[in-house]
């Protein structure tokens, strides 16, 4: 990157298994987990914050540079993951549901994010859910 950019894009992204149906087990979800880890390491201009999710969805932080195209990124996150736990287990394991979330944040809320990703499973059970960062699909806003 230009040293004549200025960049601090901090992403939250999110998206959940095929039918919502509970395919991240604690091993698969384990291996998901270090899988993408691992991918967005790898991928110039992705930098790897966090990860944390329930047995329906994942929840990601990056930090990225300005040319990564976050579309593309969840694209190649979700394809990738499906394809090596499906190539490890030998069967259909893992099924990821069409779309994603995507919500900016600034760099000082990024301890307040990380708590968040790390007690997924307790604010699912309590219904303590941030709404913007659980959204997974476009909701057309409602006429007045």
């Amino acid at each position: 990157m230009s040293s004549h950019v200025f960049h601090d894009i901090y992403l939250h992204l999110n998206w959940h298994t095929q039918g919502d149906l509970p395919l991240l087990k604690p091993n698969i979800a384990r291996q998901v987990r270090e899988f993408i880890q691992d991918r967005c390491s790898g991928t110039k201009g992705v930098y790897y914050l966090g990860i944390g999710g329930t047995p329906t969805h994942i929840h990601l932080l990056l930090k990225v540079e300005p040319f990564v195209c976050p579309s593309k990124l969840v694209g190649d996150l979700k394809g990738a993951s499906a394809r090596e736990i499906n190539a490890r287990t030998r069967r259909q394991t893992l099924r990821w549901q069409r779309g994603f979330g995507i919500v900016s944040f600034a760099g000082k809320h990024l301890n307040g994010m990380l708590r968040y990703l790390a007690r997924q499973e307790k604010h699912h059970a309590a219904g303590t859910l941030k709404k913007t960062l659980e959204r997974h699909t476009f909701e057309a806003p409602q006429a007045a």
